[in-house]
């Protein structure tokens, strides 16, 4: 820039500092204290928070769902329908964007560029103490920054390569500039065919809060909130404070003289002296023993619309928000191009007008509010932000860990959540997903999204194997002994009793395994694969009267009332989406026929994990599985290893308490990185705010609410949202389980 100056910028993302603990705002407020004494005074640096309008037709492609050659394009529609029906409900096309822009002198570019990077890095570190994403800007991306800005609310689209400078003969300048600058208005401007007005932060009030940075960027119009900040040495800071404090005393002295000369208390002083004296001395400790330094800071405003009048309404809006914290905002009369220049992120001040705060004091404008969670590509909606009214749009893939949890009392909806996934996910992705019903509810979904319905039960001719077996395992895993694994918990449920299998049971079951999948290794087709009639045979083959027991056990399952599991497998399971209906199994069987079922979706994990393909698998009334120590045991297996073969689990129960039964249930609490709260019990609400670290705001949010609204919880952010999907779709009549709503249906029918 001019006189030597280099710049760079980083862009910033928002953390949640307005729903934090107070415990948490005061650690992030130290913290950004620290940030700010990080910059000493040959650093320049601005803050710069850009509110500006975006083409909406370009923002409704992020949420479009690409049509197929299926029969669910109609469906598609009305769920990509309703999801711009939510648009609006937002910031109208707003998007919001951070940066800190640093610029020093340095007498050629060689000698700025180490310099430049070692700061870049230090703020990347602090930002990483503050748990704040960061990146930086590289040449092109802070062109376009600026670009924005220049045209904003113009749909002219920013088009630039380094090679046109060089062909071209062109400046940067001119592939950023507007068509026009008109600045012969005394407090206002026109870029092109827009207005603006850039006003400075008169602040004229004794004590600020850390809203009022966040109340100007919750307006629902252009504005750019820029804040440079220059440190002061610290030892001319102190020198300067001390100087006045002796001119302070002076007067003092001078009072009390003309006190005793006119025959009145020499204690009697101006309050003016008083006052100045006291806040004096109280700086002087501040800054000599309490980690202060003195910053000079410009606060800048500029305001962008397409008419004088919205302008002039944006004027308003934003002067009332000053005058509600004290403050006032003054126009800049006749140094509106000046204004906009120091309005841009580069660093660079032109505005001669500058307060003195210290540390504390600057820090106040906090620039973090509420995080968003708003991700492209396949990602799935959950809501809307309760605070903000954005879409929530996130793809549980891009977690670390995807493992979910939607928990709730009941009627709080997790069913219809769950629903609402699994419909977004079969309509955008190609995951396949497997569905374990317990109260038979997800048949109208399923059946209309073309799925295999399995009703499991005494009286369906519906039938999975047990012993069905996947050989399309990772090299590092041995398909048989899993397999074993699964039969030995299986048998544990059916014959073990509190005691479990003896050894000499386990040894076996084992060996009776190996012996019947023999054929079925060498040469593995479809009548090869055994039942659990041919488990039931070999144990009848052995010797010992454990083997004995163990078959006169199974028998019941084989030959008797219970023997549904004692059959090949002859429905769909290779159907993209499998529902399982367990509704009508028995007691007894209830427990072997969700084990049965998890090893078939183990089964279907290992396959597509060759194909590169993810599975999703749903589990409803999860707990009933956390009940029995084999089921309990196989879920906390899944939670743990299905995240490396392509799986993404997600259970639904009405507890937390459930899921902290032992400490080993435990683990599927700590491996769930998404977690989807919705109305909450008392004793779970203390629990999840103990795990979780919520705020007691924050806990609002799920403490006595409404079906479809409660936080969410994505990996280390935490977000209120309100998902009020609308009644009048079919999407709604097929996923809503409300007896009002089944009873409109029947009436429809």
């Amino acid at each position: 820039m001019e006189n030597g100056r280099y710049s760079k910028t980083i862009q910033f993302y928002d953390i949640n500092y307005q729903l934090a603990q107070n415990e948490d705002k005061t650690l992030i407020f130290e913290n950004y204290c620290d940030f700010l004494n990080y910059f000493d005074s040959s650093i320049q640096f601005q803050l710069s928070f850009l509110n500006q309008s975006i083409d909406i037709s370009e923002y409704q492609k992020s949420i479009e769902i690409p049509e197929q050659q299926d029969d669910f394009n109609s469906i598609r529609k009305e769920y990509v329908a309703m999801l711009k029906n939510q648009l609006p409900k937002g910031n109208n096309g707003l998007i919001k964007t951070k940066y800190i822009t640093f610029s020093i002198e340095a007498e050629t570019l060689k000698a700025a560029k180490p310099r430049l990077e070692r700061i870049e890095t230090d703020i990347l570190s602090n930002f990483k103490v503050l748990g704040v994403k960061a990146q930086p800007l590289n040449g092109k991306e802070r062109l376009h920054v600026l670009h924005s800005l220049f045209h904003a609310q113009d749909e002219q689209k920013f088009i630039f390569s380094w090679k046109d400078i060089v062909e071209t003969g062109m400046t940067t300048k001119d592939f950023i500039a507007p068509d026009s600058f008109n600045f012969q208005y005394k407090n206002k401007f026109q870029i092109g065919k827009n207005y603006g007005a850039v006003s400075f932060l008169h602040i004229t009030a004794s004590e600020l809060t850390d809203r009022m940075l966040a109340d100007f960027l919750d307006l629902d119009s252009n504005i750019v909130v820029s804040i440079h900040i220059q440190s002061v040495d610290q030892a001319v800071t102190i020198k300067r404070i001390k100087r006045k404090l002796s001119d302070i005393n002076k007067m003092k002295l001078e009072e009390q003289k003309k006190a005793v000369r006119d025959g009145y208390d020499m204690d009697i002083l101006s309050p003016d002296i008083v006052t100045y004296g006291e806040q004096a001395q109280s700086l002087l400790e501040d800054l000599q023993n309490r980690n202060e330094r003195m910053f000079l800071v410009t606060v800048l405003i500029m305001n962008t619309a397409e008419t004088k009048q919205k302008l002039s309404t944006d004027l308003f809006q934003a002067q009332g928000i000053a005058q509600k914290y004290n403050c006032s905002l003054r126009p800049l009369d006749y140094q509106q191009e000046q204004a906009l220049m120091s309005s841009l992120p580069l660093a660079q001040n032109q505005i001669e007008i500058q307060r003195v705060l210290t540390t504390s004091s600057t820090a106040i404008f906090v620039p973090f509010t509420t995080q968003e969670l708003f991700q492209e590509g396949e990602a799935l909606y959950y809501g809307l932000n309760a605070l903000s009214n954005n879409l929530i749009m996130a793809d549980r893939k891009r977690l670390k860990n995807p493992n979910g949890l939607i928990l709730g009392t009941p009627g709080s909806g997790k069913s219809f959540s769950a629903k609402r996934e699994i419909t977004n996910a079969f309509l955008l992705t190609n995951d396949d997903i497997a569905i374990v019903d317990p109260e038979s509810e997800y048949f109208p979904l399923v059946s209309r999204l073309g799925g295999q319905v399995v009703k499991i039960s005494p009286s369906s001719n519906d039938y999975i194997n047990p012993m069905d077996i996947n050989l399309n395992y990772s090299e590092d895993d041995n398909p048989l002994s899993l397999k074993s694994d699964f039969i030995l918990s299986l048998c544990e449920l059916i014959v073990g009793g509190k005691e479990g299998l003896q050894p000499v049971e386990k040894t076996i079951i084992d060996r009776c395994v190996r012996m019947i999948y023999q054929n079925y290794m060498i040469e593995p087709i479809q009548s090869n694969m055994p039942i659990l009639g041919d488990l039931y045979d070999m144990m009848r083959e052995q010797k010992e009267p454990e083997a004995q027991h163990l078959a006169t056990a199974l028998e019941i399952y084989v030959n008797g009332s219970l023997n549904i599991f004692n059959h090949r497998t002859n429905v769909d399971i290779r159907n993209r989406l499998v529902c399982y209906d367990i509704k009508e199994l028995g007691k007894q069987l209830k427990k072997i026929g969700m084990l049965v079922v998890q090893d078939q979706v183990w089964g279907r994990v290992t396959e597509n994990r060759a194909a590169h393909k993810s599975t999703r698998l749903y589990i409803d009334e999860f707990h009933l599985l956390l009940k029995e120590e084999q089921t309990a045991a196989y879920s906390v297996e899944i939670w743990k290893r299905f995240r490396k073969w392509g799986g993404i689990p997600t259970a639904l129960t009405q507890n937390v308490k459930d899921l902290l039964a032992s400490r080993e249930i435990e683990n599927i609490f700590e491996n769930s990185d998404f977690i989807y709260m919705l109305n909450q019990a008392q004793g779970d609400r203390q629990i999840l705010a103990k795990q979780l670290n919520i705020s007691p705001h924050q806990l609002s949010y799920v403490t006595n609410t409404n079906a479809g609204e409660g936080l969410i919880f994505y990996g280390n952010v935490i977000i209120p949202f309100v998902d009020h999907f609308p009644k009048d779709t079919e999407l709604y009549s097929i996923m809503s389980t409300k007896l009002e709503d089944l009873a409109q249906q029947d009436r429809k029918v």
